[in-house]
């Protein structure tokens, strides 16, 4: 029976190329607020295993459950969290001797685009949308250099005007680097004579960045969507914020700046991002304000779990500590559905992408599907080739077969729905709302998994015409 899904999906997939060239019918697309540089650093159980013993680390610092970057110790312990577990999270540091730190023991890395914001700006230029506007709290060269080398990418200069974000260089802003430190699958070490290993390839992201921490806008980025418009805009950057820094207050300022958009554009889609958001106040502010004003939603199962914490407490005290099976994940995405009552959520993690919809939402069950499929062949190209800037690589996964994982997915959710059609056609009806659900292309050896959250939000979404 998998093998005879994953025939069925290959035919379902052909469909891509064709949805790319949709996406180059887009006239306006934003990506708001966090841009910065990412240093991603390969991180091996051996060298954890020796910073560890250097920072005198034991299991009994583990069960700390703070998750701010104090000193060189909450580094490991953030880093190891995530390996042993296979999962991805981020975490605030506020201490330059701790970046240092981090620099100097663990590595620089290779730089590249970061931030949900710039992430996505660089993918809607690559994807041909026509016009993408990118918000940018800092731009010195550094900074320009991540960004596509492409007329279709666009920024705002020292003096507020528009130009390709490649070529400006605002000289006295300073450059934002954020440590993505990345572990693989099958790794271990060992603590105290107790062994560790990795379940699952992932990253732990040490932050260190007074710009985005303070979620600083561009007024003329602000003015130019206001006369301008924009088809969609894609919104990251609040799970940056602090609540004792006055994270709270900074989301009440720009809720305004939201709705006069939404008003101005009242046929634009707008999506969030939900990103770790690791300060669980200002992660209730952002389901409570942001999640409702939002058309949709995007999140990974870690970040569903999180957002669960706040909407349903005992459901999440049930479940926290079980393996997240497709049944588990799919009722945590229908009832922040039903608690948010965001027009559109989708959940991405291992093997298949779920979207949750209202029935009457603008884009169709199918579309959605095709946005989805669109999204996982792109997706797989950036893990299999680390990067899809050059065009020619956007298509290198077509024609590839989702991943056994993938089919057996789709097998136990329908199974579980009781809803047999859903494992060959990815559509049903819960409830009152429209599933749709996609199994995934699987890249064994991945080169890279950051931005791969962004990329597969903003594609399925934009693809979904």
């Amino acid at each position: 029976m998998t093998a005879d899904l994953q025939q069925i999906w290959h035919r379902e997939y052909e469909i891509v190329p064709q949805q790319l060239m949709c996406i180059r019918q887009i006239k306006r697309a934003a990506a708001a607020f966090n841009t910065n540089i990412d240093a991603v650093i390969k991180i091996s159980g051996e060298h954890l295993a020796e910073l560890a013993q250097e920072v005198n680390l034991t299991p009994t610092d583990l069960l700390n459950p703070q998750t701010k970057l104090i000193s060189p110790k909450d580094v490991l312990r953030g880093i190891i969290k995530c390996f042993i577990q296979g999962i991805a999270e981020e975490w605030l540091c506020e201490d330059k001797t701790v970046d240092k730190w981090i620099q100097t023991h663990i590595g620089c890395g290779r730089l590249q685009m970061g931030g949900q914001a710039g992430i996505i700006a660089n993918v809607m230029a690559a994807l041909g949308v026509q016009e993408v506007y990118v918000h940018t709290a800092q731009h010195p060269q550094l900074q320009a250099k991540c960004f596509l080398d492409t007329d279709n990418l666009l920024a705002f200069d020292d003096n507020g005007t528009l130009k390709k974000a490649h070529d400006i260089n605002r000289d006295r802003d300073e450059p934002l680097i954020h440590r993505i430190i990345e572990f693989a699958a099958g790794d271990s070490f060992e603590l105290c004579g107790k062994k560790y290993t990795c379940p699952k390839s992932n990253r732990f992201i040490a932050t260190y960045d007074t710009a985005n921490l303070e979620l600083k806008i561009n007024d003329s980025f602000v003015q130019h969507l206001n006369r301008f418009g924009f088809d969609y805009l894609l919104l990251s950057g609040f799970h940056n914020l602090l609540s004792e820094r006055g994270g709270l207050q900074r989301i009440d300022e720009i809720m305004p700046i939201l709705q006069n958009w939404k008003k101005n554009n009242p046929l634009s889609v707008i999506h969030l991002e939900l990103a770790s958001t690791q300060d669980k106040i200002v992660r209730t502010r952002i389901l409570e304000k942001l999640a409702p004003l939002s058309d949709s939603l995007g999140l990974n199962e870690r970040e569903a779990l999180d957002a669960l914490e706040i909407c349903r407490p005992q459901m999440y005290d049930e479940i926290k500590n079980k393996k997240l099976t497709v049944p588990i994940l799919f009722e945590i995405l229908q009832t922040l559905k039903n608690k948010l009552h965001t027009p559109r959520i989708q959940l991405h993690f291992f093997g298949m992408y779920l979207t949750l919809q209202d029935q009457n939402f603008r884009t169709t069950p199918n579309q959605n599907k095709c946005g989805m499929m669109l999204a996982s062949t792109i997706a797989a190209a950036k893990a299999g080739l680390g990067n899809i800037e050059n065009p020619d690589n956007l298509l290198w996964a077509q024609g590839q077969n989702i991943g056994m994982q993938s089919a057996e997915n789709l097998q136990t959710l329908a199974l579980y729905l009781n809803a047999p059609k859903l494992a060959e056609t990815g559509i049903t009806t819960v409830e009152d709302y429209d599933l749709i659900a996609v199994p995934t292309i699987l890249v064994e050896k991945p080169l890279t998994l950051v931005g791969m959250g962004d990329t597969i939000s903003s594609i399925s979404l934009l693809g979904a015409r």
